[in-house]
């Protein structure tokens, strides 16, 4: 499948776990893709990595026109860096707030900001966010986390009604708990990490926790332009996490 044939994509927080997936796909499917990561390392061959910081503008506009002057054009963008926060209300410092919000939130705002002028050259345009079902489910110990992507899902819909009309369109994925390294330091963190394990995965509808591919083929679609009738819609990844209400197995 060649759909992104001829297109250059921003994967950011693509150096691992859903980034690095979706870049592998969105590459694999013809797409000249650029990481931007705090560390790009290791990326497969034809990847390019740039070390950003979302959270520095002037690091982002540089790294958007190193694109642009390398590829000669931009097309997609998946915002997808972001870091976890842990706590209730009086879990998390001031500073902390500040932080994963500038992170989570204001760094999509940068490197969409930058994106934009080139985006509007491209006949087929997207953008793609890395939100959560947490955006409209209470999980406890999330509230920072969770506040930052409720961000996310109210900015994808605003970015959406702003930019469809100039031939951008602009999604988010939603995943449910995914299996990825974040969550495998989590874990790894506990006293039985395989008896942690198994309860999360208990606690999913499927058995399992969403995999770092399923939610890159979720991105792609979006982002691809097989999907040119999509825009401000918000697709769950979450082995029906949010939306399913099962019985208990039998017994």
């Amino acid at each position: 499948m060649n759909d992104f044939k001829g297109l250059t994509a921003i994967v950011t927080g693509g150096a691992s776990g859903i980034g690095l997936a979706t870049a592998k796909l969105l590459h694999s499917r013809g797409a000249d893709v650029a990481v931007f990561d705090l560390k790009p390392d290791g990326l497969p061959e034809g990847i390019v990595g740039i070390e950003v910081d979302v959270t520095d503008d002037s690091r982002v506009a540089w790294a958007v026109e190193a694109v642009v002057e390398r590829f000669g054009q931009l097309d997609v963008v998946v915002n997808n860096a972001g870091i976890p926060a842990i706590g209730d209300i009086t879990g998390n410092s001031d500073a902390e707030w500040l932080g994963v919000l500038d992170v989570n939130v204001v760094g999509m705002v940068r490197v969409a900001r930058h994106a934009l002028p080139h985006l509007r050259r491209s006949p087929a345009a997207a953008i793609v966010n890395t939100c959560s079902i947490v955006a409209w489910a209470g999980m406890a110990q999330r509230v920072l986390y969770s506040a930052s992507k409720g961000a996310v899902y109210a900015l994808t819909l605003a970015m959406a009604a702003d930019h469809v009309r100039e031939g951008i369109r602009v999604n988010c994925v939603a995943p449910g708990t995914a299996d990825t390294p974040w969550v495998d330091r989590q874990l790894n963190e506990l006293p039985d990490p395989e008896a942690a394990r198994a309860a999360m995965n208990a606690f999913q509808p499927a058995g399992r926790l969403v995999t770092a591919d399923e939610v890159a083929g979720a991105i792609a679609y979006l982002a691809s332009p097989l999907s040119g009738g999509t825009a401000g819609t918000v697709l769950a990844v979450d082995n029906g996490m949010h939306g399913l209400r099962l019985r208990p197995p039998a017994k």
